[in-house]
């Protein structure tokens, strides 16, 4: 998969984040001499190809005080799994869902569901709201706490050259 000058360009000037601006797009273009539109053009065709695969929000939720982050992770029937999981997606707790293969007899868990809360017993209290809404689909489940705040990065280029 071959990307040109500009491509590059783009993605270089994106890597580290969009610019925190009302018109992220026109700051880039601006950087590197291109109109807003051909910058927004060139992304969706680089998404198109794998190239870029999202362009999505990495807050930081301790900063936002939201210092007890929960995975909850669910066994729930493979004809379900689809559905409920949209439906906790749409939860407006929810930071991001998605379904995964189990890797039996070790991790029984097909459904993922991020929460955040200021402690604890608000994100126990979302987990139970989780179960109510997965009812008798659900087999099992169980949720991982965050210890720490990880890096959070998108695509990154090596320097041309190999520098």
């Amino acid at each position: 998969m071959s990307i040109d000058a500009i491509d590059r360009g783009i993605i270089e000037a994106t890597q580290a984040g969009l610019p925190l601006t009302p018109a992220p797009y026109a700051a880039i273009a601006a950087e590197l001499g291109l109109g807003e539109a051909e910058v927004i053009e060139r992304m969706a065709v680089m998404r198109e190809r794998g190239v870029i695969r999202r362009i999505g929000a990495a807050p930081n939720h301790y900063a936002l005080g939201m210092v007890a982050n929960g995975m909850t992770v669910w066994d729930v029937e493979d004809s379900a799994a689809a559905r409920l999981g949209a439906e906790v997606g749409a939860l407006d707790f929810v930071s991001h869902c998605y379904l995964r293969p189990r890797a039996r007899p070790v991790w029984p868990f097909n459904l993922f569901a991020m929460v955040h809360g200021s402690d604890r017993d608000e994100v126990e209290a979302k987990r139970e709201r989780i179960a109510a809404l997965l009812g008798p689909a659900r087999r099992s489940g169980d949720i991982l706490y965050s210890t720490r705040i990880l890096k959070k990065t998108g695509l990154r280029l090596g320097r041309k050259g190999g520098r």
